[in-house]
């Protein structure tokens, strides 16, 4: 084995700046004073910003280091890239929510860029080990994070509710991964997918193995039947934290499924898929029909999460490169229809008041028009209306499918969607034509404002033009 040598240091070059400016982060804010405490926030975005750069630079095409545990590449790249892009929104949609709760402290901000950190870690796994070490470091600072407000029993109860579903889900996963060790006698990825159909004399352990992937992988994700913690978890965490909860962790999970079943055990590709077509078509199913009954627009979120979750397993279970792709163009723009979903919540909130329910909304095209329409995007996006961009992702993804000759599923997926289309309309029928009950406040800064009215804009613009980022998932998923 060659020693490790300066081009792996290279190569991990924004992991390690990451990690040492997050440690530089949570040494300064011991010395910050609660007046001060915007210095934080700063350093934090700052952080971002020179991550991203670094990550920009990073060498085109596919490199190995640290003797095969770490990969550089484009899949990894772009989400990286994406990952410093939406966790930076967080941090800007989220600082005038936490000031006025008296929640601006630094372990928010240090807390979210570990769990960035784990992000990068899973983009970047070319090892069983090193996947799973990025995981429990994104799932560990998840827990802390939805347990941020001390002083909200409903959160404390979120976070206890998800750390103990979270250490039987990770359980599973170091269980199946162990499996599969015994099997192929390997954690690397790479030589994992050389090994996996010289495995056939063990094949009924391969399948254990699978199964207990799966499972770990779909708890991971939010998907039906282990979607229990996401409604309870989204409800009740902080909005600040719902917001980041319910859109950069997606992009790891997405790496974790492609290392994992794409590249590692693409050779079992008729296994998985038979396993990951029923996930994907119950969380299609249960997330859209369950969400019409919600009266509380985080829960009605969770519930359309879980039912988005099920597409995107839907462009993976495909096992095409065009299926992958789709994947992808699924998951980043779900990425920024999220955001600015939750957003809204924080928009409409404020001191002493969450705007967390449906009726909160009532009336709000009478008083604030435009963010009334910057809604309307965002909804009709989501539910896959065109010319936004959640139809095209859902289009993409469909044609995957059908591409393998899935039809039924295809069509289970499209009806499903009709259903789903109609909570999704309920917020904009709420918001236009309902009378309001009292006046719509909206006591936010002119920075959120301006940063949400790009969010919503964008899922037009992506539709309308959606030409770069289908050439940059190309690029990235030849």
């Amino acid at each position: 084995m060659n020693p490790t040598s300066a081009i792996d240091f290279a190569l991990a070059r924004p992991e390690i700046f990451l990690l040492g400016a997050t440690c530089v982060v949570l040494l300064a804010d011991l010395w910050i004073s609660d007046r001060n405490r915007q210095l934080t926030y700063f350093l934090a975005m700052a952080t971002l910003f020179l991550t991203a750069l670094l990550v920009t630079g990073a060498p085109d095409g596919r490199h190995l280091a640290f003797h095969g545990m770490f990969v550089s590449d484009g899949i990894a790249k772009l989400l990286k890239l994406v990952a410093c892009g939406t966790v930076a929104a967080v941090f800007l949609y989220s600082r005038d929510y936490l000031i006025q709760r008296g929640l601006f402290r630094g372990e928010y901000f240090v807390l979210v860029l570990f769990a960035t950190f784990g992000i990068f870690i899973m983009a970047s796994a070319g090892s069983l080990l090193t996947m799973y070490l990025g995981i429990e470091l994104l799932a560990l600072s998840q827990y802390s994070l939805v347990a941020f407000d001390r002083d909200s029993p409903v959160a404390a109860e979120a976070a206890m509710k998800y750390f103990v579903l979270g250490a039987i889900a990770s359980g599973l996963l170091l269980y199946g991964i162990s499996i599969i060790y015994g099997v192929t006698g390997t954690f690397d990825l790479a030589e994992l997918a050389t090994r996996v159909d010289a495995a056939a004399a063990s094949k009924v352990g391969l399948l254990f193995g699978l199964a207990f992937l799966l499972a770990g992988i779909s708890f991971k994700f939010g998907a039906v039947p282990f979607h229990m913690w996401v409604p309870d978890v989204y409800h009740g965490a902080p909005t600040s934290v719902t917001l980041f909860l319910g859109a950069a962790p997606k992009l790891a999970y997405f790496a974790l499924a492609i290392r994992v079943l794409a590249e590692g055990l693409g050779g079992a590709v008729g296994a998985w898929q038979e396993m990951l077509v029923v996930v994907a078509v119950l969380s299609i199913a249960v997330g859209n029909i369950v969400a019409v009954a919600q009266t509380n627009l985080k829960r009605m979120l969770a519930y359309s999460t879980i039912s988005n979750v099920g597409f995107i397993l839907l462009g993976i279970l495909a096992g095409t490169p065009f299926g992958y792709r789709a994947a992808l163009f699924y998951t980043i723009t779900y990425v920024i229809m999220a955001l600015g979903s939750f957003a809204m919540i924080v928009l409409l909130s404020r001191k002493g008041f969450e705007a967390d329910r449906i009726e909160d909304f009532r009336g709000l095209a009478q008083d604030h028009p435009w963010f009334a329409w910057m809604m309307l995007f965002l909804m009709v996006s989501t539910a896959g209306v065109p010319p936004f961009v959640g139809f095209f992702a859902k289009l993409y993804v469909i044609q995957a499918v059908l591409d393998v000759g899935l039809t039924w599923v295809a069509i289970v997926a499209v009806l499903l969607s009709v259903v789903g289309a109609f909570y999704y309309l309920r917020i904009v029928k709420v918001m236009f034509f309902d009378p309001p009950a009292d006046e719509v406040s909206v006591t936010a800064g002119g920075s959120l404002k301006l940063l949400l009215s790009l969010n919503a804009l964008t899922v037009l613009a992506l539709g309308v033009f959606n030409t770069a980022l289908v050439n940059a998932i190309a690029r990235a998923i030849p």
